[in-house]
């Protein structure tokens, strides 16, 4: 079961199928001497570096994923929408910005759908305005590159009342079908909402399911060359 979702997952990451959604246990990649990384780890490369990535959901305050996505400007526009404080943006609870963090909230309705990645950071981020929201609306553009798109939940726990009710809600009118790694033993009430929103639990820690998307790239790559002989 597990190799059939793997196999799933990274077809749908290569046609831009699947939407990733990275919460803080992704920083967990960079091992315990590092507990709060500078550098993206290897997850986050692997996403910034997939041929067709239409949204990246960061459910963290980090700035990694924007980082290992500045290697793409020059082969691939994106931006990012990003949750502040109400009071701080006179009534905006999302402002857009361009990679290279130039506000772009005044023209976001028209300027953000030509990106090829948007980068959609609910509470906020330390970078690049440095400010924080406990939640927000999500996003129209948001709600319309997620139809009928599947989520796959990396470094995420659905312990809380919050963690849930935010998944259930990006969740709405999306594929039937989503998928989390989760290698520590769910409770009851993370089985009932798995259960619930039909996501599939892969039981792998996030390193061994890193190497095992970077062993299905490579053979992938070996499989073209050979046909191209």
């Amino acid at each position: 079961m597990t190799d059939q979702m793997l196999r799933a997952i990274d077809a749908g990451l290569n046609d831009g199928l699947v939407i990733p959604y990275l919460g803080p246990g992704v920083l967990a990649l960079a091992g315990e001497d590092c507990p709060q990384p500078s550098s993206p780890t290897a997850l986050h490369n692997y996403l910034a570096a997939l041929p067709v990535l239409p949204l990246v959901v960061h459910d963290w305050y980090d700035d990694l994923p924007q980082k290992a996505l500045a290697v793409r400007s020059s082969w691939s526009v994106w931006g990012m929408a990003q949750g502040v404080s109400k009071a701080d943006r006179f009534g905006h609870r999302v402002q857009y910005l361009q990679a290279d963090g130039k506000s772009a909230r005044a023209i976001a309705p028209n300027l953000a759908k030509t990106w090829a990645t948007l980068l959609y950071q609910p509470l906020g981020s330390v970078a690049p305005v440095a400010e924080i929201d406990n939640q927000t609306p999500i996003p129209e553009l948001v709600q319309s590159l997620r139809t009928g798109r599947h989520f796959l939940f990396l470094g995420c726990r659905f312990t809380r009342e919050r963690d849930q009710a935010f998944a259930r809600q990006i969740m709405q009118r999306s594929s039937a079908t989503h998928w989390a790694v989760l290698p520590e033993a769910p409770t009851r009430n993370e089985l009932r909402f798995l259960a619930e929103q039909n996501i599939k639990r892969l039981d792998l820690s996030l390193t061994d399911f890193v190497a095992a998307l970077a062993e299905a790239r490579s053979e992938e790559k070996i499989q073209l060359l050979l046909a191209c002989w």
